[in-house]
Order: C-alpha cells, then sequence, then structure tokens
C-alpha cells in the first residue's frame, strides 16, 4: 500500500466516525485499531499496538495536567475566582471600559488556571456580558476581550493544553511553559491597547458610571487581600521552573495545594467544593490521558506504514521556502479549528507537523509556541471558529453571530501581530528557556 493510501485509510477513518458523532478520543482508538489490523499483522499487531501505548501513559511529563486541573477547578469552585474577578473591577474604579479590563485580567487567570477555553468563555459569557450589558457597554466591549482571553491563557503558565502539546511532540514540558511568559505579556498589553483605543474612539462604547471611591490605603489592602495570593501562586510556580527550582510536575503539585491553601485561609473550602473540582478534573484528565494514548499508536502506525515519511518526502519536494511551508501548516490549524475542538486538532497534526518542523530546521519549542497560539486563534476565526456559537449561547438574547464576528476581529488581529513577531524576533520565545 502507497504511504497517501495509507494516510488516506487512517486519517479517513477518524474523520468518517467523528462525523458519526463518536468521541474524539474513541474514534481515534478504533482507527488505531484497524491500521494495526492491516499495518502490522492482525491481532498480534493490535497487541503490540495497545501495549506501546499503554507505556505512553507512563511518562513522568504527563503528571502536571490533571493537577493543574485540579488547581483551576479549585479556584473555580471554591469562589476564589469570583473574589478576584470582584476586586480588580473595584480597584479599576472610574476608569473607561474598566470592567473590561477587568474580564482581560480576571480572565486570563482564570482561563490559565482552568486549562478550557471552552469552558471559560462560557463561564465569562454568562457572568461578565449580562453584567456589561446592564452598565450600557457595546458588545464589542464585551464579547471582544472574553474572546481574546484565550489567546492568553493557552501560553501564559501553568497552561494544561502546554503540558498536553509538549508530551504529544516529545519536547521539553518546562521550556515550552517559560517560552510563553514573555509572547503572553505582550499579547496582554496588546490587548489592553485594543480596548484603550476602543474608548478613545467611541466612549459611549463603555460609559463611565458612578462607583464607591476608595483611599489609597483601602486600594492596597484590597490588592494584597484579594489579587496578590490569587497572582502570587502562578508567579511563584514560573519563578521557581525558570530558576530550575523545580520541575513541571512539581510546579503543578505547589500550584494545587497553593490554591488549596489560599481556599482554607478564605474558609470558602468546603467538602462540596472539593466534591466538584475532583470530578471536574478527573473528567478532563481521563480525556486527555485517552489522546495521548491514542497519539501515541496513531504516529506508530504512520510511521509503520510509511506514510508520515512520506508525507515528509512529498512536502519538501515542492523546494517551498521554510516560512512558506510554515504558513501552509498555520493555515492547516485554523481551517481544523473551525470544525474540531484544539485538542483533536493536537492529536491529528502533531504527529505529521513536528517530524516535518524538525526537517525544516525549526526551533521545536518555538514551533509548539506558534502552533498554541494557531490553534487558539482558529477558536475565534469566523464564520466557524467554536468559541463564537459558544458565545452566542450565552449571549444576551438579540446578539447576532454578525456582531460576535466583528467583536473577535481585533483581537484575532493581536494575536495574528504576534504571530509574526515571533517569526521575526524568534528571540521573544526562546530568550528565557535558553536562561
Amino acid at each position: 500500500m502507497e504511504w497517501y493510501e495509507a494516510l488516506a485509510l487512517l486519517v479517513g477513518t477518524i474523520m468518517a466516525l467523528m462525523a458519526l458523532g463518536m468521541p474524539v478520543a474513541i474514534a481515534f482508538l478504533a482507527a488505531n485499531i484497524l491500521g494495526a489490523w492491516v499495518f502490522m499483522g492482525g491481532e498480534r499487531g493490535i497487541g503490540q499496538l495497545l501495549n506501546n501505548g499503554l507505556g505512553s501513559l507512563t511518562k513522568y511529563a504527563l503528571v502536571p495536567i490533571p493537577l493543574f486541573l485540579l488547581m483551576g477547578e479549585i479556584f473555580f469552585h471554591t469562589g476564589l475566582g469570583g473574589r478576584m474577578f470582584n476586586a480588580i473591577d473595584r480597584l479599576l474604579g472610574r476608569l473607561p471600559g474598566r470592567l473590561s479590563y477587568a474580564t482581560v485580567l480576571g480572565g486570563t487567570a482564570f482561563s490559565t488556571l482552568s486549562g478550557s477555553s471552552m469552558g471559560s468563555t462560557a463561564l465569562l459569557g454568562s457572568l461578565m456580558v449580562p453584567e456589561m450589558t446592564q452598565r450600557g457597554y457595546k458588545p464589542h466591549m464585551s464579547i471582544g476581550p472574553i474572546l481574546g482571553t484565550g489567546g492568553l491563557a493557552i501560553i501564559i503558565p501553568p497552561s494544561a493544553l502546554a503540558v498536553l502539546l509538549a508530551t504529544l511532540a516529545q519536547i521539553d514540558v518546562a521550556a515550552l511553559l517559560i517560552a510563553g511568559v514573555v509572547p503572553g505579556l505582550i499579547l496582554a498589553l496588546f490587548y489592553i491597547g485594543t480596548i484603550w483605543l476602543q474608548t478613545r474612539i467611541n466612549p459611549e462604547a463603555a460609559p463611565a458610571y458612578d462607583v464607591t471611591p476608595l483611599s489609597l490605603a483601602a486600594k492596597i489592602g484590597l490588592l494584597l487581600r484579594e489579587v496578590v495570593p490569587m497572582i502570587g501562586v502562578m508567579v511563584l510556580i514560573v519563578i521557581g521552573m525558570i530558576n530550575g527550582l523545580i520541575t513541571p510536575s512539581e510546579a503543578a503539585a505547589f500550584g494545587a495545594l497553593g490554591v488549596l491553601i489560599l481556599a482554607a485561609v478564605f474558609r470558602c473550602l468546603t467538602w462540596e467544593a472539593i466534591r466538584k473540582a475532583v470530578i471536574g478534573a478527573l473528567k478532563v484528565t481521563l480525556m486527555a490521558y485517552l489522546i495521548v494514548f491514542g497519539s501515541a499508536t496513531f504516529s506508530q502506525l504512520l510511521a509503520f506504514s510509511g506514510a508520515s515519511s512520506g508525507l515528509i518526502t512529498w512536502a519538501t519536494s515542492y523546494d517551498l521556502a521554510p516560512l512558506a511551508m510554515l504558513l501552509a501548516m498555520f493555515a492547516v490549524l485554523l481551517l481544523l479549528g473551525m470544525f474540531m475542538e484544539q485538542i483533536s486538532i493536537m492529536l491529528l497534526t502533531v504527529p505529521i507537523f513536528f517530524p516535518l518542523a524538525q526537517t525544516l530546521g525549526f526551533d521545536p519549542i518555538w514551533f509548539g509556541l506558534i502552533m498554541l497560539l494557531a490553534l487558539e486563534i482558529s477558536f475565534t476565526t469566523p464564520p466557524f471558529g467554536l468559541l463564537l456559537f459558544v458565545m452566542k449561547g450565552v449571549a444576551p438574547k438579540g446578539t447576532t453571530m454578525r456582531t460576535i464576528y466583528t467583536s473577535a476581529f481585533p483581537f484575532i488581529g493581536c494575536s495574528l501581530v504576534l504571530v509574526a513577531l515571533l517569526i521575526l524576533f524568534p528571540g521573544i520565545a526562546l530568550w528565557l528557556p535558553s536562561l
């Protein structure tokens, strides 16, 4: 069987099963079993493939995933996230568009901890959009920042999605997490600048309203009590990883422990909150582990059947410049993001894209960061980006898809500018890991 026939069989089976409504992880597992039967000698091949897949689940690099997810679930279910949102809102005072700024700042913190762009978009949409609409905010000032926070959440550590990508691609987890710090800060500045520019162009888009003034001492107290402890947990674990004091797995453990201690100190840690947090983290963890299992076996089948080597040979035979090939892969990710969830896209493309990137001479950490940004941009790309429809589901009645599209464009533009900067100046991503 030719390489393209093998690739068509494997990918076509996956796409067909997903079109029938089968869960992504199960679809990959079914396609892998079929591929093992065809390419690896029937029943013996299936047994060998399953043994190899189970070995992929014993990797130490997978430990941060459930702990980062547990950290985010505790942050949400104990109400610590709500306290931080309210504090940021009060600290900003009468600043024009202050709820938009609070959405970016607080939403980034929550999205980063939760590891789920769809979940954080649904939460922020149902929590913030009605409040902002009641205050007279125009739709683009309420919807746009919420859609934009995902781009920050996916690259600023701790990011469960970054850990999963690094594990699937077999690259340094800590290096990929640390590489997102500087680009993430730059993107946050872009978002804040976008909101400031929008309020300057049209002050009525985010009208000011009366708030209870706070003295300087009250603001400092509020900052130290409600914001610094929450942000401090993330800052400490990032500093620990940068200085080599802790591994990503230890950072995840300390992060989960830190949030637990904070919840206890603030007297909002209940058995019900713990139960919901554990169940929520367990559900996502099991799906992530199934996906790692499917990815490991899928990669082996691509290699065993000759599909991956054939595809790389075919792609490089056109003698395209590395930049042109990078843009082609970026376009594929944007296209897939209109129809598939991020983890599903990673499962499908990582076994193909990373060997190709290595052949083209790209730094794997830099390419991993580019891929993470492409995945997040694809989620908000009109007309079929999944986050757009999540937002439509929680937005106030009467909100049209056209309004959601136009709200997303400025923040998509910010992410694209960051991608361009990373391509022109790779050191933005690689400076911190190199230390």
